[in-house]
């Protein structure tokens, strides 16, 4: 109920920017929270790389940063293990969707395979050697912020769901506030200007 509601939401909100209801590109990425002693060790793991014992957020969204799916796993399942099961059934709801930029964590045989199965792009945006500080980079700035804004949610600052079924349709809810608060601005409000790298479908 919740997912359903959440995508009549985005494709309303994609209309009214302008945009075709079922988009042709997207963006992948993750974002690894602390679980509460409420999460069970089966569905919790470390995060080594962030250094976070919980869970994990796999997210793709479209161009103006609106997620399509979400998977929550436990914090050790690695961002290419999650997107292997995630892109088929991105393939098979978003027919027109060609093209999903991923960060460096998505490189190796996953890009080859996604392009052989699924004749999908996975065009990874890496960060140059030579870039110090923070950075904003094309494409990937997107789907950052979309997890940027799940972490204004209080319920989502931490995962406090027994079932990761649960902690998704927490996600969904959040993302359906934020798409109805988007939906109720007055029409003569003027937009700020997108960003040149929001142009994309």
């Amino acid at each position: 109920m919740a997912r359903e509601f959440h995508d009549r939401l985005r494709g309303r909100v994609r209309t009214a920017e302008g945009r075709e209801v079922e988009p042709t590109a997207a963006v992948i990425d993750s974002q690894s929270v602390k679980g509460a002693a409420s999460v069970p060790a089966a569905t919790r793991g470390y995060d080594g790389g962030k250094k976070i014992n919980g869970r994990r957020r796999h997210v793709i969204t479209d161009c103006l940063g609106l997620i399509l799916m979400v998977l929550v796993t436990a914090g050790d399942v690695t961002d290419r293990r999650a997107a292997r099961a995630m892109l088929p059934h991105l393939r098979a709801r978003f027919r027109k969707i060609s093209l999903v930029w991923a960060d460096g964590g998505y490189t190796g045989r996953l890009v080859a395979w996604a392009k052989e199965k699924l004749q999908l792009t996975l065009e990874i945006v890496k960060r140059s050697d030579d870039m110090t500080g923070f950075v904003v980079l094309p494409r990937r700035w997107v789907v950052e912020r979309t997890l940027g804004w799940l972490l204004r949610s209080r319920r989502l600052v931490r995962d406090f769901e027994t079932l990761p079924a649960s902690s998704e349709a927490f996600i969904y809810f959040s993302q359906a506030m934020l798409m109805s608060r988007r939906l109720a601005r007055p029409i003569h409000q003027t937009r700020p200007e997108r960003h040149r790298w929001a142009a994309a479908a």
